[in-house]
């Protein structure tokens, strides 16, 4: 186990160290607002410096305080001086962070470009050497959880490009500028506090401890909490290292997934055909039951062989009517706990379908049907509710009260009730 100290110790008790760098960084702060020469006075026309100083100086005050509010509570739950020395000693607040944090994009990407990325050719075969490259760690991680190896390169690649780009952003600054900005304060304190304890183990050092903008760190992005509870020591060299040893992400990976409901020996889903005259309104992760029962509707594989002994399966249009069809069972649930999102869970899926040698999407997407922005998506919400059709608070975001309401609408109009927003729809309310 590797000693993370490459700090000499302070002259100070261990509970006293962090109060006097804190005081230490207030009073350097402020010395920075003395200007190294005689101020000179402004000519005609010259514009007069903003006091951004101040702001700025301000700014450094209140994390410094926050820091120090934080380490208290930190302190009480078990986290050493030596610890917090560790993690504190030179933490920077960093400003694009927040910027991150409080940008939602306008316009949303539409499941076919998501795809063609996510599943892109140059992705498969870089998977597949991977995959070939590292068999006995991913299929001892595989055969210990139950999870399949090509599920495990699958989230491999979607978070981290298979290792090659895990984030380079100190986590303990990222949680620590999330948590002063206020926005998500007590998930940030969650997730900090947890960091704090990885530190803590010996797990990882300071320096190392790096990932996403979010706090989320390693080669398949796991955030501290759920490192917490389900990273791996596969190495056996004392230490969960997500970072650096593969063994160690595999297994933990595998351990989050099983520990998540994996159902070893089934299938994610498939991509199915539906019957002429189905009920569309019965496409709804609400609606479950066993694929014999989708059958006995008419819905069938591509190929027409049977249909796979999924349970609570449920029937998924991510396009529309006009677009493919698949049915999904548990463990398509289970990815979702990974990340909730239906477009990621199916990028996952069917990247993993394709790392085995199987086929692509076979029904074509509805690549001339643009997806709908934001505020148009908000526009919708609200339209619908004005007209009675319940779809929740409007948020600009399509989620399940939108879907329904929006199915609703569909209904009064004899039109396919699938619940995908259209611009057509949107003019139709307007």
């Amino acid at each position: 186990m590797k000693n993370m100290s490459t700090l000499s110790h302070l002259p100070l008790p261990a509970d006293h160290r962090l109060a006097s760098v804190l005081l230490a960084l207030v009073a350097l702060t402020a010395c920075a607002t003395v200007p190294a020469t005689a101020p000179v006075a402004p000519s005609p026309g010259m514009r007069t410096p903003a006091p951004a100083a101040s702001g700025e100086l301000d700014q450094n005050q209140r994390f410094a305080r926050w820091i120090a509010d934080f380490s208290t509570s930190a302190r009480a739950a078990g986290i050493t001086g030596e610890t917090l020395r560790l993690a504190f000693d030179g933490v920077r607040f960093i400003p694009r962070v927040t910027e991150l944090d409080s940008a939602q994009p306008e316009f949303i990407r539409a499941v076919w470009d998501y795809l063609d990325s996510a599943v892109s050719a140059q992705r498969v075969v870089r998977g597949q050497d991977r995959l070939l490259q590292s068999r006995p760690a991913i299929d001892a991680a595989a055969a210990r959880y139950g999870v399949p190896a090509e599920i495990l390169v699958a989230i491999w690649g979607m978070e981290s490009n298979y290792g090659s780009n895990t984030g380079d952003i100190p986590t303990i600054d990222a949680l620590a500028t999330l948590g002063f900005e206020g926005r998500r304060e007590a998930w940030a304190r969650t997730q900090l506090l947890a960091a704090l304890k990885i530190l803590q183990n010996r797990d990882i050092e300071r320096a190392q401890m790096l990932g996403s903008w979010a706090g989320a760190m390693g080669q398949t992005q796991f955030l501290p909490t759920n490192f917490l509870a389900y990273a791996v020591d596969a190495d056996g060299d004392g230490r969960r290292d997500i970072w650096g040893s593969l063994p160690d992400v595999m297994a933990s990976t595998a351990n989050f997934l099983a520990s998540a409901g994996w159902q070893a020996g089934q299938p994610w889903g498939l991509e199915v055909r539906l019957p002429s005259g189905f009920d569309l309104a019965l496409a709804d992760a609400e609606v479950r039951q066993p694929a014999s029962a989708w059958a006995a509707q008419g819905v069938q594989s591509m190929d027409s062989a049977p249909l796979p002994a999924l349970a609570d399966s449920a029937l998924l249009l991510p396009a529309g009517a006009r677009g493919p069809a698949f049915l999904v069972g548990p463990n398509f649930r289970t990815i979702l706990r990974y990340n909730n999102s239906t477009s990621y869970a199916l990028a996952v899926s069917l990247l993993a379908q394709a790392l085995a040698g199987g086929t692509a999407v076979q029904a074509a997407w509805p690549r001339d049907l643009p997806p709908l922005s934001r505020s148009q998506l908000l526009a919708l919400q609200t339209a619908l509710n004005s007209r009675g059709f319940d779809s929740g608070t409007p948020d600009g975001t399509m989620g399940p009260a939108t879907r329904r309401g929006l199915r609703l609408y569909q209904r009064s109009l004899g039109l396919p009730a699938d619940g995908y927003p259209t611009l057509e729809l949107l003019q139709r309310l307007q």
